[in-house]
């Protein structure tokens, strides 16, 4: 592995994050850099939960607590390696997290459209990236979950039937402000959950949280 990125995710440990994958940053990704490397980086479930909501960020009251601690977490990051940082949010406009996984090799798009990743699974989660000025070898590729999932459960999983035809976004968040949605709100999104891979990662204080910003 690169000494380099070596460092990063050992820094990022520290901090209950992890890589998602990495890829080259070409001139079309308008970046603060336009060569190098970008390193997607997520929540590193289940410890990820205990740092965040401990921090300062949480319990200030104050609006998009993740937002705010990601942000501070990266561009801090990004400084000690002489990078910069970007993130899902903030926009428009909005970087394209999506396409950037999906370079990557490690995440595809699943049965009912969200990202799987290889490890995460559905519960795939990007806090930011790190472009950082040195090239790094293409990341290994991840076997897709999918391929080997023929029962696909993520499809059959939501109680209403949110993710028949395409993502009904409507119908789920009827579901999740109703007395029956309580599962839902409390263990996370039951089509994610039905997926194999990262089942258990995700503590449901953490779910929870994601469930109420969701809504």
């Amino acid at each position: 592995m690169n000494d380099t990125l070596s460092n990063v995710i050992h820094a990022l440990a520290a901090h209950g994050l992890q890589t998602m994958g990495h890829c080259a940053i070409t001139p079309a990704d308008a970046l603060p850099l336009d060569q190098g490397a970008l390193i997607l980086v997520g929540p590193d479930e289940p410890r990820f939960w205990g740092i965040f909501s401990h921090s300062d960020f949480y319990a200030d009251g104050a609006a998009h607590p993740l937002d705010r601690w990601s942000q501070a977490t990266l561009d801090a990051l990004a400084a000690r390696f002489g990078g910069h940082a970007v993130y899902p949010f903030g926009g428009p406009p909005y970087f394209p997290f999506q396409s950037w996984a999906i370079r990557t090799g490690r995440a595809w798009a699943s049965p009912i459209g969200f990202l799987v990743h290889d490890r995460a699974g559905l519960f795939a989660s990007y806090r930011g990236a790190l472009a950082v000025p040195w090239d790094m070898p293409p990341d290994t590729p991840g076997v897709k979950p999918c391929d080997a999932c023929a029962d696909t459960p993520c499809k059959t999983a939501c109680p209403v039937g949110a993710f028949n035809k395409g993502y009904d976004v409507p119908i789920c968040k009827g579901w999740l402000n109703s007395p029956q949605g309580t599962d839902c709100m409390t263990q996370g999104c039951a089509a994610r959950r039905a997926c194999p891979v990262g089942q258990g990662l995700r503590l449901p204080p953490q779910a929870a949280f994601h469930m109420g910003a969701f809504l």
